[in-house]
């Protein structure tokens, strides 16, 4: 095994998956609040796509950067959302963010540098950087700086290359405004350091307002994807906003590693972006959920959880409950057949005291959790 291979931690959400499949295939029910994904599926007007697609185009491989189509549509997308104007030529569609994510931390950094996340943070930026051969540097955060970074926590953090930001984030739904994302846009600028913005959450968002780091910097690299606004996941595309310094890298890199983003994809992707209403009526569905869990987890004992902005996660502190959120968290599937992911995925530090629950199923759900988790708790 390559030491490479070896730094990579798990992925336990997935773990926690696998276990609750397993008392599924034995015939239980599990109510399913681990997985970060929307439990509708694609937009109806972008299904209806998929099949002309299927019927029409020869669906083979298409350019690196994506389908100018689709690449123009989210420049548009830019402009009509945000009013900021994004050259198409800047604009690459991946293979989701996921996809994404190593070819623009392969075109900005050089192995061994310093790239700066808050913690606690989606692990899969940490493993990644690990795999790449990049230092992760945690930035602990806390409930009053809303679990996102400031610019007095990158002062103390030492040398760096870049730092990444999500707003809305996972695991906590918390937002940084668009006056502290101008902030640390400048802040990294002026020191010339790569400012990576995830913005796969927008879209979704209740309270506060959601900007985009390329309205605040030319240099910064912005990544979004169809996965979760869209209700996209299973399709696997979404884009990156490059500094044009970085644009031909990227599309060599993405040449040689995936040649293409799947073509079907590229042509629902563009039928999605059409379907806002649809995909609006999804929003207000997790509003709702999150308001329902908010109000019914407290009694279950569940009652320190951070109000989310946007996404759909409750992040709940439960150090009053067990210092091994692990084996809370197996207990917790084993004993009422309620499935959430455990704050060490997220944090490496304090994350043995803390939970993330998805509130992206439908609110029969949510009301489950609540009816299952009071009975536990007793």
């Amino acid at each position: 095994m390559s030491r490479r291979g070896a730094a990579v931690d798990p992925f336990i959400v997935m773990d926690v998956m696998a276990a609750a499949a397993e008392k599924e295939a034995v015939g239980e029910r599990v109510v399913h609040l681990e997985v970060g994904q929307p439990s509708t599926a694609a937009p109806r007007m972008a299904i209806a796509a998929a099949h002309a697609a299927l019927d029409a185009d020869r669906l083979g491989y298409v350019a690196a950067l994506g389908l100018p189509a689709l690449r123009e549509r989210i420049a548009r997308h830019y402009r009509e959302r945000y009013g900021v104007a994004v050259p198409v030529e800047r604009i690459v569609v991946t293979t989701g963010s996921s996809g994404g994510f190593p070819l623009a931390f392969l075109a900005a950094f050089d192995a061994g540098e310093r790239i700066a996340l808050a913690a606690p943070g989606y692990p899969a930026y940490r493993n990644v950087l690990a795999a790449l051969n990049l230092e992760a540097v945690d930035l602990p955060t806390t409930a009053e700086d809303r679990f996102q970074p400031t610019a007095e926590a990158l002062e103390r953090a030492g040398p760096i290359s870049g730092l990444i930001v999500a707003s809305p984030s996972n695991p906590t739904g918390t937002m940084v405004t668009p006056a502290e994302l101008k902030r640390l846009a400048e802040w990294c600028h002026a020191r010339g350091v790569r400012l990576v913005s995830d913005e796969i959450y927008h879209g979704i968002v209740y309270e506060g307002e959601t900007a985009t780091a390329a309205a605040f910097s030319s240099s910064a690299i912005v990544l979004n994807s169809f996965s979760k606004y869209f209700s996209m996941t299973g399709w696997r595309v979404g884009w990156l906003v490059l500094p044009e310094e970085l644009v031909r890298p990227v599309e060599r890199l993405s040449q040689n590693l995936f040649i293409s983003v799947p073509t079907l994809s590229q042509h629902v992707a563009l039928a999605a972006m059409e379907c806002r209403d649809e995909l609006d009526g999804h929003v207000r569905r997790y509003r709702a959920n999150r308001d329902l869990l908010m109000a019914g987890l407290p009694a279950t004992g569940l009652d320190r959880l951070t109000p989310a902005q946007g996404a759909f996660y409750l992040y709940a502190d439960v150090g009053h409950l067990t210092n091994d959120s692990r084996e809370f968290c197996a207990r917790m599937l084993r004993e009422a057949g309620v499935a959430t992911t455990p704050g060490v995925d997220f944090d490496r530090a304090r994350g043995a005291r803390t939970l993330r629950i998805s509130f992206a199923g439908s609110p029969e759900e949510m009301e489950e959790t609540v009816r299952r988790l009071r009975a536990w708790r007793r």
